[in-house]
């Protein structure tokens, strides 16, 4: 996951508006690409990556090699069993791809209930165009969800904007990102 993320952290990085924001957690973050690219280009911010325990020592590693062993924290967990780690903004990317309905629309309304008001969620996938005519690596990266996951799929932006404004989000927005991904950023 790390290997993917990295290419998209740093155009995360830039998108985004972080002025204002101290802290950011990377729900299901892997190795931490996205905070170190964002704390990389906002030395004021801090940030964590909620991840399964056995991801731990490879995610030190990471981080102590990148220099934000001072910034970038680890916070063990499963996102659907335990609280989230408190934040301003939380990201998922690649995450929702993974699984079905029901448990998408969960995982975004345990974000909202998260976060203070004000707070970002932002959601990265290769989504689907709505037209359902023209990201082809999105038809294929849903043929793999489909074929490795038990409901998983890519899904379109205007399915994630139901599912962001039915679990409270006030304001959501989207725009390519790189790659055939789409980010979205919601806003309670």
């Amino acid at each position: 996951m790390n290997g993917v993320s990295t290419p998209l952290a740093a155009a995360l990085a830039s998108d985004f508006d972080w002025s204002g924001r101290q802290h950011v957690v990377d729900l299901g973050g892997a190795l931490g690409a996205v905070p170190a690219a964002v704390l990389q280009s906002h030395p004021e911010m801090t940030g964590t990556v909620f991840e399964l325990l056995p991801v731990r020592p490879v995610f030190e590693e990471f981080v102590t090699t990148h220099g934000l062993s001072d910034r970038l924290f680890f916070h063990g967990g499963d996102f659907f069993a335990d609280p989230l780690p408190p934040a301003d903004v939380y990201v998922m990317g690649q995450i929702l791809h993974d699984w079905n309905l029901e448990q998408r629309q969960f995982l975004l309304r345990k974000a909202y209930d998260a976060l203070p008001d004000g707070g970002t969620l932002i959601v990265y996938d290769a989504m689907i165009d709505d037209d359902r005519r023209h990201n082809t690596y999105g038809f294929m990266v849903s043929l793999n969800m489909l074929i490795d996951t038990e409901g998983g799929s890519e899904y379109t932006v205007a399915d994630a904007t139901t599912w962001l404004a039915e679990a409270g989000f006030s304001t959501v927005n989207s725009r390519p990102l790189i790659g055939g991904y789409t980010t979205i950023y919601a806003t309670k």
